[in-house]
């Protein structure tokens, strides 16, 4: 086992530090952090392990690692309060605030589909740099003068690098601040979506295991089928899976991705931060709750045309699918998003329950894997 498990655990909730424990005696951790808050109370913040394992550098209380796509709620909620506080309407067209993107059959694309991946542009059409990305303004012109893959509103496909900077545009253009400041300076200072040098150098290095210890860890059967033709995308260039995931493409151990300030998957933070924006979310801090509760009812479900497996989303908030594949006792009430390899953050209204699973280690080829369903499942069983 490498380094150690150390932190705070509510009593009636030892079984999630257990779990914890045994994810780095068996080797599926290297470095990581779970938070668990309920009725905004933490009662789980515990951390261990390596933050580096090429120079021992701890895992400390206070380490932050870049999450991936849980990103997408924190620039979804953005979204969502700025229209609130705006009186802006889901289902008003783009086009009332980005004229530019009303070409090329998008004319018709709302707010409400970009936030449930409708939108029809889940990749760029061309190679887009690292320095480009960093660009906010042009990015979202790019998208603004893409020609859609399909009619927008009619099918869904997971938008995974182009839903953060379509949503940029629109938290831009109502307060003058992208979603990396707006998330900051609203949501919590330990939120880094474009993270400052001295956060980039004691960020936890990211890396992933052997090829061959890449599995299916999933707890759930999804069709062999299904199974086969997400790994035949992920090895096909021209697929749209692999168009949408590595483009922009960039290591996330670069102190110049992480100061870019990717909109859907840069967000560097603590599992203790992450945790806390999603129990400040469910306690009405951010959203009324009539608000939150049309934010996450069930808006597309179904064969994703991008991932090719289930997917679910409310309004940003992915739900529990094959995608997001959580034990029963929260499937019916849990909302929020995963990141590739491991990491995760929940929302619970009807529980008042908030977890953040923030690894270093990517297990997995998909979003999820059995450490955080293994937790999750902890923390409701100790409810």
């Amino acid at each position: 086992m490498n380094g150690f498990v150390d932190g705070q655990v509510d009593p009636a909730f030892r079984a999630v530090r257990d779990v914890f424990e045994a994810s780095f005696a068996d080797g599926q951790n290297a470095g990581a952090a779970v938070a668990v808050l309920v009725d905004g109370r933490p009662v789980v913040d515990l951390w261990g392990g390596l933050a580096d394992t090429r120079s021992n550098r701890p895992w400390l209380p206070d380490t932050p690692v870049v999450t991936y796509s849980c990103t997408k709620a924190l620039t979804a909620t953005a979204a969502l309060q700025v229209a609130h506080r705006q009186s802006l309407g889901w289902d008003d067209p783009v086009t009332g605030w980005w004229p530019e993107y009303g070409v090329a059959g998008k004319d018709s694309t709302t707010l409400a589909d970009l936030l449930t991946h409708r939108a029809g542009l889940p990749a760029f059409d061309a190679p887009v740099s690292t320095a480009e990305a960093a660009d906010h303004r042009a990015t979202a012109a790019r998208l603004a003068g893409q020609r859609p893959v399909w009619k927008p509103g009619t099918e869904h496909g997971y938008h995974a690098m182009t839903f953060g900077w379509l949503l940029d545009e629109f938290v831009y253009r109502h307060t003058g601040f992208t979603v990396g400041e707006y998330v900051h300076r609203t949501f919590g200072d330990q939120l880094w979506i474009g993270a400052p040098p001295e956060v980039a150098a004691r960020a936890a290095r990211v890396g992933a295991p052997p090829a061959a210890e890449q599995a299916w860890t999933d707890p759930a059967p999804i069709a062999a089928a299904t199974v086969a033709e997400m790994a035949q995308a992920y090895r096909d260039p021209a697929s749209l899976a692999l168009r949408a995931s590595t483009n922009p493409l960039g290591s996330y151990n670069n102190p110049e991705v992480l100061a870019g300030g990717w909109p859907a998957t840069g967000l560097v933070t603590t599992a203790r931060a992450l945790a806390r924006f999603y129990a400040d979310l469910v306690a009405g801090e951010f959203l009324p709750a009539d608000v939150l509760a049309e934010a996450v009812r069930e808006r597309v479900r179904g064969r994703d045309t991008v991932l090719t497996l289930e997917s679910a989303f409310g309004l940003g908030y992915m739900l529990p699918s094959e995608n997001l594949i959580l034990p029963a006792p929260a499937r019916d009430t849990a909302f929020g998003h995963p990141g590739a390899g491991g990491a995760i953050g929940l929302g619970d209204n009807v529980n008042r329950v908030a977890i953040a699973f923030t690894p270093n280690l990517r297990r997995d080829w998909l979003s999820g894997d059995r450490r955080a369903y293994n937790l999750v499942d902890a923390v409701y069983s100790a409810l």
